[in-house]
C-alpha cells in the first residue's frame, strides 16, 4: 500500500524567531517543486506563531515539539493542544527520547498526550526507541514493543491513519552513528507487524519514520526499505540547504 513519505524537522532548542523566519525564507523556494511527500518543521514553542504565518499557503506543515494533555489549567510553562492548533500546527511530537530520558515522561503520559491531540484534530508523532545498553543486551524489539503498546494505549483503531510512529534508536541520535538500512527495516517491520495486530489493515496506511542521524548521504538508502516512510531529522534539518537535500532525496526515492 502506498504511503506518502513525511520528512519532519525537529529543531529542538535551536533557532530564535528571526532565525526560524530566515530559515523558512531560504528553505521554501528550495522545496516548492517537490511532489509526493509531506514536509513539517518543528521549531521551539517561541517561534510557532511566527513560523506558522510564514508557512501559511505553502506545502510545508507546522509541527510542535511537545504538548500537555490537559485542555487548560494551572500547569505553569505548559501548552495545550488547542493552543498549538491556534498557531496552525498539524503535527506534534510526543515521547521523544529526550523527553523520556531528561524529563521522566512515561508511556502513560505519552499515550495521554497522543489521545488529547487526536481529540483536538492534531496528528501525534509518537516516538520510541532503545538505548545503547538495551541494544547491546539484545532487548531492542522488546523495548520497542513495550513502548509502542504503552504509548498507544486507549487509541481506537479508527484513529490509526491519523498518527505517525517514529523509531529513534537513542544510540544514533546526535552521535553521528546511524542504524544500517537493514537494522532500521528490521525494527520498522517488527513495529508494522505489531501495529497490524493492534489496528488491523489500518496499520498499512500508518507511517513509520526513522529518527537517528538521517542526513543527505543516507536518506535514499534508508527510504528504500519497505517499511520506512520518512524521517524525523535533527541536526541535518537546522540548515535549509541540508534539509532540502534530505527532502529531495526522499522525493526522488519514492517517486
Amino acid at each position: 500500500m502506498s504511503r506518502v513519505p513525511l520528512m519532519a524537522a525537529n529543531w529542538k532548542m535551536h533557532k530564535t524567531v528571526a532565525e526560524a523566519l530566515a530559515f523558512a525564507e531560504d528553505f521554501l523556494p528550495r522545496v516548492a517543486d517537490l511532489q509526493g511527500l509531506e514536509i513539517a518543521l518543528a521549531p521551539p514553542a517561541t517561534a510557532l506563531h511566527a513560523l506558522g504565518q510564514a508557512l501559511a499557503g505553502s506545502a510545508v506543515a507546522l509541527a510542535a515539539q511537545n504538548v500537555n494533555a490537559e485542555p487548560a489549567g494551572a500547569f505553569t510553562g505548559e501548552i495545550s493542544p488547542g493552543m498549538l492548533a491556534e498557531t496552525g500546527c498539524r503535527y506534534v511530537l510526543v515521547g521523544h527520547s529526550e523527553r523520556r530520558r531528561l524529563y521522566g515522561e512515561t508511556d502513560d503520559a505519552v499515550a495521554a498526550k497522543a489521545r488529547a491531540l487526536l481529540e483536538a484534530g492534531l496528528r501525534p508523532i509518537v516516538c520510541l526507541g532503545e538505548s545503547l545498553e538495551e541494544r547491546e543486551a539484545g532487548h531492542t524489539l522488546a523495548v520497542c514493543e513495550a513502548q509502542l503498546e504503552g504509548s498507544l494505549a486507549g487509541i481506537a483503531p479508527e484513529h490509526a491513519p491519523e498518527f505517525v510512529v517514529a523509531y529513534e534508536p537513542v544510540w544514533a541520535i546526535g552521535t553521528g552513528r546511524t542504524a544500517t538500512p537493514e537494522i532500521a527495516q528490521e525494527v520498522h517491520g517488527f513495529l508494522r507487524d505489531r501495529l497490524r495486530g493492534r489496528f488491523g489493515a489500518s496499520a498499512d496506511v500508518l507511517r513509520l519514520l526513522y529518527g537517528g542521524s538521517m542526513k543527505p548521504a543516507n536518506t535514499g538508502a534508508l527510504l528504500a526499505q519497505p517499511d520506512l516512510d520518512g524521517g524525523l531529522v535533527g541536526g541535518a534539518s537546522l540548515d535549509p540547504e541540508s534539509f532540502a537535500m534530505v527532502c529531495r532525496s526522499a522525493a526522488s526515492r519514492r517517486a
